[in-house]
């Protein structure tokens, strides 16, 4: 049994700025996190944009509607206490990267995978210094510490808010070169989603689409465009 969506109890949205950030108030009151944390956003077009959220909404309140107020609510109730375990979880995936674990067959996939995964990991290394060595099969392979190290610091120094999208991306995909890859701008995010499900697309190309797996890509292109638009809109401070 489920309960009823919460009636809107405000009129009027509004941005105000703040000592410590952007607040989003209604009727003159500042909205709160669930977990009662103020909720401050450190960009102004990030501010706006989660208004508009609380704006849009009609008689009731649509909480799946609102996906950049509930990624701001996550880095504040959720990443900002526990830091140092969301960096280890990020970082920890390019131990067993997706874009790592290659098939040995059928040769037309394993050429595939090689065509659309290795630029990925070649992007890592140029940009980042991070080279990570792929496999074929699922036997573990052990990456390089130095890489891993580096890969540790490139996630540990981004703020909390950017941890939240890059979380997102990184667990979506399984891969947290894609993840990064979308958060440095420089993939868009429905090709990680691509990516991230190339053997599951592959296979209904082979074998005819699969209702769930439809649901599950639209799903999940829904969650990781927002999780980028999240991104881009901290990094626009004007």
């Amino acid at each position: 049994m489920t309960g009823k969506a919460p009636k809107r109890f405000y009129k009027k949205v509004d941005v105000e700025e703040l000592a410590d950030g952007f607040a989003i108030t209604l009727d003159g009151r500042p909205v709160r996190t669930p977990m009662k944390s103020k909720l401050r956003l450190p960009s102004h077009r990030l501010a706006s944009a989660v208004a508009e959220e609380w704006d849009a909404q009609t008689e009731t309140l649509d909480l799946t509607s609102m996906a950049l107020t509930g990624f701001a609510n996550t880095a504040l109730d959720r990443v900002r206490p526990r830091r140092k375990e969301v960096v280890d979880e990020i970082a920890g995936y390019a131990e067993t990267d997706l874009l790592c674990y290659r098939a040995a067959d059928p040769p037309d996939l394993v050429e595939r995978q090689e065509r659309e995964w290795q630029p990925h990991l070649d992007w890592l290394a140029r940009t980042h210094g991070a080279q990570l060595v792929p496999t074929a099969g699922i036997v573990h392979v052990k990456q390089d510490a130095e890489a891993l190290a580096t890969i540790r610091y490139v996630v540990g120094i981004r703020d909390d808010f950017t941890l939240t999208g890059l979380h997102v991306l990184t667990t979506g995909t399984g891969s947290f070169v894609l993840g990064l890859a979308v958060a440095d701008g420089a993939l868009e995010a429905s090709k990680a989603v691509a990516a991230g499900l190339l053997d599951e697309i592959y296979q209904a190309e082979l074998w005819g689409e699969d209702t769930l797996l439809t649901e599950r890509r639209e799903g999940l292109a829904r969650e990781l465009l927002a999780a980028e638009r999240f991104i881009g809109l901290l990094l626009a401070q004007a």
